[in-house]
């Protein structure tokens, strides 16, 4: 603020980090209340599960209408050549529930069941790897958020990975939380320990 710098926050996991919605957007508030230099996009793909759809907001505070005017016309500029208009099935799932009390409860209700879920998914992840017999400190895995997680294999344990246990990642190691489930959750971690015991992470 005393800087005069322009904040750009971008919420892509909302609920995701601390389990409340409202939450983990106390940065944002916090900001909007006390600050006018505020700009955020706002994405619905993963807590609205509308990845085919790549439905979002952006939402910047301006100081007077004529600050909004120009905003808005420049927007359009922008937007124009990108995409002219954008299909609104998704934003309209997302106006629909939001605009509903009893739809907002029971998404609040499944963002909840998401989240606790791949916190679940963490902690499994870290106990069955030790009880594989890794010595490896997996915490990392634990302390992180969200639907990603960085597993501290290099890239040639990926590289490993792939090719011996059809495991797909980028080569540095970051996995999805969310595609891991009961029904192969032992084979990741039996594929980790594979290509990671004996070795540095």
């Amino acid at each position: 603020m005393r800087k005069q710098h322009f904040v750009f926050f971008d919420s892509a996991y909302q609920g995701f980090a601390s389990d409340d919605i409202d939450e983990d957007t106390y940065s944002l508030k916090l900001f909007a209340k006390k600050y006018l230099r505020v700009m955020l996009a706002q994405s619905f793909s993963k807590n609205f599960g509308l990845y085919g759809e790549r439905t979002g907001c952006l939402s910047l505070i301006c100081t007077s209408p004529e600050e909004r005017d120009i905003v808005q016309t420049r927007l359009k500029e922008t937007c124009l050549p990108e995409y002219s208009n954008p299909p609104v099935h998704g934003a309209r799932i997302v106006d629909t529930i939001l605009g509903d009390e009893e739809l907002t409860a029971l998404w609040k209700a499944e963002v909840l069941n998401m989240s606790q879920r791949l916190r679940e998914l963490r902690v499994q992840i870290v106990l069955r790897l030790k009880a594989l017999g890794s010595v490896h400190d997996w915490s990392h895995i634990t302390k992180q958020i969200g639907m990603f997680a960085y597993t501290g294999l290099t890239p040639e344990m990926v590289k490993e990975v792939i090719e011996k246990h059809s495991i797909y990642m980028p080569p540095d190691g970051r996995i999805s939380v969310a595609g891991v489930n009961s029904g192969n959750i032992d084979h990741v971690c039996q594929a980790f320990h594979a290509v990671s015991h004996g070795k540095e992470l």
